[in-house]
């Protein structure tokens, strides 16, 4: 079947959902039961209509099924389906539509069913990206918040400790771009809450960096970033937090090379 009958299907489906929904509340519905039944079915019929909207690439369709669904679900009081179905819209808009405020505002309810469900892991995995688009857009409060809040979280879990590190190094780099001594009392902070991070590689570099923007000295500072780069990988945003910091030393270039 090619798109066009895709949607078309899709477009059926949606109005069979509909009318389920309708005829569950109505007074019959009511007489002869089946309404909860009948609700349960047009979530599926919505979620499958939103599928095939993905699949003919008409995102909006998809995003208004899938929000149909999560309102269905928020009220029968399933939490966690309806978090993996923002989830599934706040894809859409950071991959298709590109449209990261509302990819967060998805995101951030999602994580919020997450915890009221107790699934902390969830509920984490969430806020991360949300975390990390908010430092993108300059919005570097709520990702320190949000950093420090999971590097909290994770850092007494012994299968999960190992990642708080990187949760306060982000934390950290979020802080340095808003003011040096902020970053400064921040790492102390962050080495009190978990000794373990004095050791980490993430602190020593953050130490040589703090230092070498104090003596407004960018050589010292890319030098710092290559030798940490050359044995652990830098990704984009770590690089573009990095660039965001070297260009508060007086007289620097703008890159790291």
């Amino acid at each position: 079947m090619d798109n066009s009958g895709k949607e078309k299907e899709a477009v059926q489906l949606m109005a069979d959902a509909d009318k389920k929904v309708k005829s569950s509340g109505s007074f019959l519905g009511g007489m002869f039961g089946g309404g909860p039944q009948k609700v349960e079915e047009a979530c599926e019929m919505y979620c499958r209509a939103a599928n095939m909207f993905k699949m003919a690439k008409n995102w909006s369709e998809a995003i208004k099924c899938l929000n149909a669904a999560i309102d269905i679900y928020t009220d029968m009081g399933r939490f966690t389906i309806a978090a993996k179905h923002h989830i599934n819209i706040a894809e859409i808009y950071e991959s298709e539509l590109v449209d990261i405020e509302k990819a967060i505002a998805h995101y951030e309810q999602a994580a919020d069913y997450y915890k009221g469900e107790e699934s902390n892991s969830s509920a984490n995995k969430c806020l991360l990206k949300v975390g990390g688009y908010c430092a993108q857009l300059e919005q570097y409060q709520r990702a320190i918040e949000i950093y420090e809040q999971v590097g909290a979280n994770t850092m007494d879990n012994p299968l999960l400790k190992y990642s708080a590190k990187e949760y306060f190094f982000k934390a950290s780099l979020c802080h340095f771009i808003v003011d040096e001594l902020n970053a400064r009392i921040a790492v102390e902070k962050y080495e009190e809450m978990f000794p373990a991070f004095s050791d980490s590689r993430e602190c020593k570099l953050l130490k040589k960096l703090l230092d070498a923007h104090e003596e407004q000295n960018s050589e010292a500072f890319t030098e710092a970033v290559k030798e940490f780069d050359s044995i652990s990988r830098l990704d984009q945003w770590h690089t573009t937090l990095l660039l965001r910091i070297k260009k508060t030393i007086q007289g620097d270039e703008g890159d790291l090379k």
